[in-house]
């Protein structure tokens, strides 16, 4: 990513949330920026850091993030209760930014509420913010319906089908002794609503990414990605009469023809050599003193560019880790594999497929998600006000992928113009 979009982006995100606290110096009362969680994963870290250290441009840039919010976001705040009980004098955009400093900057209740006052934004006690935070769920909810709804992400064709994306994510809470948890979480398409949520430890038997985390009901499609192709889990939903669609792991999952022996898997891949060439086979997934699970791998061969992308990674992931990458690795990344036990009259291999991409595209808001969720406080003590914390987080991950676009378009200034603006006089 060019460096000038990255730091527009971190400049018009990261220091709008800083903005909040009046430009504060980054080493005070412990802050941690958002944008350092969010582009992390990039080369040029320490000019963001740089550009967040211009203290003038504070207030102009909440303004700026607030042209990023959906257009109705003011509205939304009262039509959803969340202002209910608040003082006439304490409107929604205090109440917003408070909140986006606790679950933007991975701040704790006692952090955030010390930085309001500080900041003059709201004198508020932990607990009446938590209260504050159980009230915005909804809100927060919405907002994210209204950024998905700006992104036009949707499955082509339309099955009327509703669907239950099934994800996972680790949150580590700040200090040395911070403890880990793992977030297991569904939502539905197309509401988005949040319909589970759970927390776990991140070792010890029975918390690792499994369908068996999730109470699942008769008749439920479901999306999960290749963290959830294990046997235990492709029988637990077929049991309880629901439908999975799961990215093919071949090395997490025994396969079996349906004369019980050894899927040859290697060799039916071979038979695709054109770009874009799709074929499915039917498959059994075995699993012990149960009967097996009848499921079809349906798989599509990649572009050579992404082939050579694919291969371009395994070897540099081989490389660091210092491991030997085996022949059949490469050959799987030649293809996108998926195991699915959709209905095949309803399901033809080219929508299952398609189902399949619609996730991935979900899933790059999900990795943002992650990023911003990997860092923070998480309310442990209540579901709704968990239920929020992961709205929050998907919200400012919205944004940012917002900000993103809006920086990719390769605007000097990093932002679109409001239509109703004109030009000053100087005179």
């Amino acid at each position: 990513m060019d460096g000038r979009i990255v730091g527009v982006a971190a400049r018009h995100l990261g220091l709008c949330l800083r903005c909040a606290l009046k430009a504060q110096p980054l080493s005070s009362l412990g802050q941690r920026p958002i944008s350092v969680n969010l582009f992390i994963d990039t080369t040029l870290l320490h000019g963001i850091l740089q550009a967040m250290q211009v203290d003038n441009a504070a207030a102009e840039d909440w303004e700026l993030l607030t042209t990023f919010f959906p257009a109705a976001w003011r509205d939304l705040a009262r039509t959803t209760g969340a202002l209910k009980g608040l003082r006439q004098d304490k409107g929604e955009e205090n109440y917003l930014r408070v909140l986006m400093l606790h679950f933007g900057c991975g701040l704790s209740m006692r952090e955030t509420v010390a930085r309001a006052k500080q900041a003059k934004l709201a004198e508020i006690s932990p607990v009446a913010l938590f209260k504050r935070l159980r009230k915005s769920r909804e809100w927060l909810y919405q907002l994210c319906c209204e950024l998905f709804a700006e992104r036009g992400v949707a499955p082509t064709p339309i099955t009327g089908r509703p669907l239950r994306i099934i994800d996972a994510t680790i949150v580590k809470e700040p200090g040395p002794t911070g403890t880990q948890w793992r977030i297991h979480y569904s939502l539905c398409w197309p509401t988005l609503r949040c319909d589970y949520f759970k927390l776990s430890a991140v070792e010890g038997e029975g918390t690792g990414e499994s369908l068996r985390q999730f109470p699942i009901a008769q008749g439920e499609h479901l999306l999960a990605d290749r963290g959830y192709c294990h046997a235990r889990g492709i029988h637990y939903a077929t049991e309880r009469k629901s439908h999975i669609t799961v990215r093919l792991n071949p090395d997490g999952i025994a396969l079996k023809t349906l004369a019980g022996d050894a899927f040859p898997l290697l060799k039916k891949l071979k038979s695709l050599q054109r770009c874009g060439q799709i074929a499915t086979w039917d498959a059994q997934v075995p699993l012990a003193e149960r009967s097996p699970v009848p499921v079809r791998i349906c798989a599509i061969r990649k572009s050579k560019t992404a082939i050579a992308m694919a291969h371009k990674q395994l070897r540099r992931k081989a490389s660091k880790h210092g491991s030997a990458l085996q022949p059949e690795t490469l050959i799987y990344a030649e293809y996108v594999m998926v195991l699915t036990t959709f209905p095949e009259k309803e399901f033809p291999p080219t929508l299952v497929l398609e189902w399949y991409r619609f996730r991935w595209q979900i899933e790059l808001v999900f990795k943002r998600f992650k990023q911003i969720a990997r860092l923070g406080h998480l309310p442990k003590q209540d579901e709704e006000s968990s239920k929020a914390w992961l709205y929050g987080k998907l919200f400012v991950a919205l944004l940012t992928e917002k900000v993103l676009v809006e920086a990719r378009a390769l605007s000097p200034w990093g932002f679109g113009l409001p239509a109703q603006r004109t030009a000053e006089s100087l005179a």
